[in-house]
């Protein structure tokens, strides 16, 4: 029982110890909230260590980002494939083979270099992806999501609230249409 005892001791004294930390953040760090282990990110420079596919990178955290606005066609078996090639009377090869281009597009844009990342209204979709606006961090501060409509690697998707660059994404994508780029050609 004393073995109890001292557990649930020690457990007091570190909930105490947490508590009395949390209380000094809140009144007397002019309000901020910070935990004192583990990593924070900068998302306005911070690194794509992969590319998933067209339209989706994964972070140096880990963290999957979804480009806003855009959509690329799909690289592997899934109903979207299924939707997508039913939609557009496209066979399921041919749309995967625009995939790999989209995909290999993007990788070339943006694997392994540091970018900053831009919200909208929502931050996270129903699969928990963060939701941006990707810039890379090079001297033009190319704007990924537009760079990648520019050049004719995607189409528009675009989900209200989350609009602030639709009307953009717009003039892109007809230029992009009009003058054959990427996978208009």
């Amino acid at each position: 029982m004393r073995k109890r005892h001292k557990i649930i001791f020690i457990l007091l004294g570190l909930l105490l110890s947490f508590s009395a930390y949390l209380y000094a953040q809140v009144h007397y760090s002019n309000y901020t909230f910070s935990i004192p282990f583990g990593r924070t990110y900068d998302y306005a420079n911070i690194i794509v260590s992969r590319v998933v596919d067209g339209d989706t990178l994964v972070l140096e955290n880990g963290e999957r980002v979804r480009l806003i606005g855009i959509d690329t066609p799909e690289m592997h078996e899934s109903d979207k494939l299924d939707r997508d090639s039913q939609r557009s009377g496209e066979d399921k090869r041919t749309i995967r083979e625009l995939g790999k281009r989209a995909y290999m597009f993007t990788k070339s844009l943006v694997e392994g270099k540091r970018v900053s990342l831009e919200f909208d209204v929502e931050k996270h979709d129903r699969y928990e992806r963060l939701l941006a606006y990707v810039f890379l961090k090079d001297q033009a501060r190319t704007f990924v999501n537009a760079e990648i409509v520019k050049e004719g690697y995607a189409s528009l998707m675009t989900f209200p609230p989350n609009i602030k660059y639709a009307d953009l994404f717009l003039k892109l994508y007809r230029e992009a249409r009009e003058n054959r780029r990427g996978l208009w050609k």
